[in-house]
Order: structure tokens, then C-alpha cells, then sequence
């Protein structure tokens, strides 16, 4: 794991290029900035400034190279870079509320937008008249749509909200795109059509996650649950609350590993195989270590009188993130089997982890050295 800060500022989200040499991030303003790796060194290379609002959303299609952004004024830009210069393009969003989230499909030929207008635009692109359209999804959404998910087939959306939902939308555009085959979720697709909606989900869905064959949707909520649907059970929802904080992004790292962070600062990584068996695997931070074993008898007295607690002189908490993880990110693999993943937080840190799956042959002695090495 690597360890990056980008100043003080909180980082609400963040974006990669396709080879991960350049990084977008929004340092919770009305600016995005594009960062390049140089040696072990980011480098700022470019600031893209045509938002007034604050940037809620950014992400970055790795084969047209083009960047979409969306921020609390209502406005969502499309950013094509000429002749070394990002240029915006202005998207008809036609929303009257803050946009929330924002996401290319897995064919880059449309994108999904969240707002609090309790709808979702799904944009695209009219070579006719050389704008950005948008198509509004408003069935059944009560309040703000907080995250989106395209499925695999660039067809089916998923969506969390405030409103306690998490559903499934197709987001077919018939102007675009061939008539989309039969799926788990459903067969008729219609624009706008509704395919799963779960009532209840415990608090707001801050995340949402197809896993790489698209049957499962997982999801995250603010009563600190975790969840997955299972299109190949009847669309069987399976709950696990824990007993950490509530988790803010949630991510398929392969067909039954998932990984999600939060306010606890830190990733956890969760297994789902099947209807009732979600389950908490570890903790994937390694605690800094601390000197309270080599602690003197007058060091220990000198913090009680101090501070009411035997703690050490630093305050810093014992994992790399000093503050709630806001997005998680792949970085290299793909959802069927990530390598590599990204984690930005409101501490203006970015942490690149690493991951492994655990071999099925592994014997209990190997396992217990494996998560002790």
C-alpha cells in the first residue's frame, strides 16, 4: 500500500486515466485537478474551472480519454482534452436541484447523472446537432439519488437514494443502442423501466456495486449494513449489519469479494456466496504500531494527568486514513479480479492498496500465517 496526500483540503472524489498515470481529484471546491505521477511525486498539470458549485462528481472514460463532472450547480460538463487543453462542453442535464453523482457506462457512449431533483438524467451524445441530451428517469424516486451502478450489458442502472431504496432501472436509449437480450433482472426493458426495488434499506444508500457477471447488486447504508441482491435467487436481498461505522463506498473486487470503506477510516473486505451467507472477512488496514508497550510507569502518569488518558503524545489514529474514506476506486484489474484500488478521504490522502484473494488450498496454519505475516 501507498500512502499519497494532496494538501489539507478534504477530497470528496476522484477519477483515473486508463494507464493510471494521471489522477483527477476535487478538493471539495468548485475545481477538479488532474495530478500526474512523476517518479514517486504527483504533479499538478491541470485545474478544470468552469464549475461554480461544488464538484460532487467526477469520472474518467478510459478509452475516448474524456472526463464528465457535475457539482452542486446543477450543471454537468463533458471535457475533451485538445491540443494539451481540457475544453468543456456543456451537458442538458435540466435538473433545478445539486447533482450528486456521476458515471460513464461500461461503452462510454452515455452517462448517468444523480441529483437531488429525485431523478436520474441518462445522458448522451447527438451527433446531429453536436450536444449532450439527457433522458429522465423519475419512476418511484422520493429524494435524492445519491450513487449509480451500470450493469455490465451498459443497459441496466443502479441507484441508491435518501429515500431508504435501492432499485434498478433500464437505461436503454433506443436513438444509440441495438434492443437489449433478456437479462437476470428481466427481460422487457423499456426506458425508464423499473427491474429491482428494495424498501427499507436501514438509511441512506451511500454506494452501490454490480458484481462483475452482473446477477449480484451489493449496496452500503448509513445503519452501517451492507447488502446484496441476487437476481439468480428470485432477487433474494441478503443484510449484514456490523458493528462499525457506517460505510460510504462499496466495491466487487471479484465474483464474491467485496470492499467497503467508510467513516471507520479504513477497508474491509466482505464475502457474499450465496443467499444468507454475507459475512465480514478482515480489516484490510495494518495498525501503525504504537510505543504503549515500551511505555515508562512515568510516561503513563504523566498522560493521565495531562489528557485523562494513558494514551502516547500522538493523536493520530492507527490507520493510514485520518479521517472518513469517501470513494473507492479500481486501479488495476478488473471487477472479476482486481490487483489494485484506490481510497480518497477527507484527510486529502489517497492510498493505493493492494489485494489478494485467498487460494482455496490454503491449509488453516497457512491461513492463520497469512493474515498474521
Amino acid at each position: 500500500m501507498s500512502l499519497y496526500s494532496f494538501g489539507l483540503e478534504p477530497l470528496s472524489c476522484h477519477a483515473w486515466n486508463k494507464d493510471r498515470t494521471q489522477i483527477a481529484v476535487s478538493p471539495n471546491s468548485s475545481v477538479a485537478i488532474i495530478y500526474e505521477k512523476k517518479g514517486n511525486e504527483w504533479a499538478k498539470i491541470h485545474e478544470l474551472t468552469e464549475h461554480s458549485g461544488r464538484i460532487t462528481g467526477i469520472d474518467w472514460a478510459p478509452d475516448s480519454n474524456r472526463i464528465v463532472t457535475c457539482a452542486s450547480d446543477r450543471n454537468a460538463y463533458v471535457w475533451t482534452l485538445k491540443d494539451k487543453v481540457w475544453k468543456p462542453t456543456l451537458v442538458l442535464v435540466r435538473i433545478n436541484r445539486a447533482a450528486t453523482f456521476v458515471k460513464w457506462s461500461p461503452l462510454e457512449n452515455k452517462f448517468a447523472l444523480g441529483s437531488g431533483a429525485r431523478l436520474i438524467s441518462v445522458c448522451y451524445f447527438e451527433k446531429e446537432n453536436d450536444w449532450w441530451l439527457s433522458k429522465h428517469i423519475k419512476k418511484s424516486i422520493r429524494s435524492t439519488v445519491m450513487c449509480l451502478d451500470w450493469h455490465p450489458n451498459n443497459i441496466l442502472l443502479a441507484a441508491g437514494s435518501s429515500d431508504f431504496h435501492c432499485r434498478i432501472f433500464s437505461a436503454y436509449i433506443k436513438e444509440i443502442e441495438d434492443k437489449p437480450g433478456p437479462t437476470a433482472w428481466g427481460a422487457k426493458m423499456p426506458f425508464g423501466e423499473m427491474l429491482l426495488e428494495t424498501k427499507d434499506c436501514g438509511g441512506w444508500v451511500h454506494s452501490v456495486s454490480f458484481s462483475p457477471s452482473g446477477d449480484h447488486l451489493a449496496w452500503v447504508a448509513h445503519n452501517s449494513s451492507i447488502s446484496v441482491a441476487d437476481a439468480t435467487q428470485g432477487k433474494e436481498v441478503t443484510q449484514l449489519t456490523t458493528d462499525r461505522l457506517p460505510l460510504l463506498s462499496v466495491l466487487y473486487v471479484s465474483p464474491t469479494e467485496m470492499v467497503a470503506a467508510g467513516h471507520d477510516c479504513c477497508p474491509f473486505q466482505f464475502s457474499y456466496k450465496g443467499p444468507g451467507s454475507l459475512k465480514f472477512v478482515k480489516k484490510l488496514d495494518i495498525p501503525k504500531q504504537t510505543s504503549r508497550g515500551s511505555m515508562s510507569a512515568m510516561q503513563h502518569f504523566r498522560n493521565l494527568d495531562k489528557k485523562a488518558t494513558d494514551d502516547d503524545e500522538s493523536n493520530e489514529l492507527g490507520c493510514l486514513h485520518q479521517n472518513s474514506i469517501t470513494q473507492l476506486c479500481i486501479v488495476s484489474g478488473t471487477k472479476a479480479h482486481v490487483d489494485k484500488y484506490s481510497s480518497v478521504g477527507l484527510d486529502g490522502a489517497m492510498v493505493l492498496w493492494d489485494f489478494k484473494v485467498l487460494d482455496a488450498t490454503f491449509s488453516t496454519s497457512q491461513f492463520v500465517k497469512f493474515l498474521t505475516c
